[in-house]
């Protein structure tokens, strides 16, 4: 995936690992990973509930990749110097572990 590629969020209720799973596919349908247990129940559950997303593909770290998620309409925003971006962890935000 390159930066700003759409990248397809699909929830995973059956996942024996976590019912909560939110797995994440290139848009040539290879799955490139899951969001991470803190973000997939609050985002599992906006997307269960029909809401509207787009998400794309922002950059690759050393062990984990790091996608843009935007609900309500619109094309997600890749900040300016995406290599630079903090470590996913860093955009945790209470209510995301529900």
């Amino acid at each position: 995936c390159r930066p700003g590629d759409p990248v397809e969020l699909r929830p995973e209720p059956r996942n024996p690992a976590d019912p909560r799973a939110v797995a994440v596919f290139s848009e040539r349908g290879v799955q490139i990973g899951y969001l991470t247990a803190e973000r997939c129940g609050l985002i599992g559950k906006r997307l269960n509930a029909g809401e509207a997303c787009e998400a794309v593909f922002q950059e690759d770290h050393r062990h984990n990749a790091v996608i843009r998620i935007r609900f309500g309409g619109g094309s997600p925003t890749l900040p300016n110097g995406v290599r630079g971006a903090a470590e996913p962890d860093e955009y945790a935000q209470a209510g995301w572990d529900e």
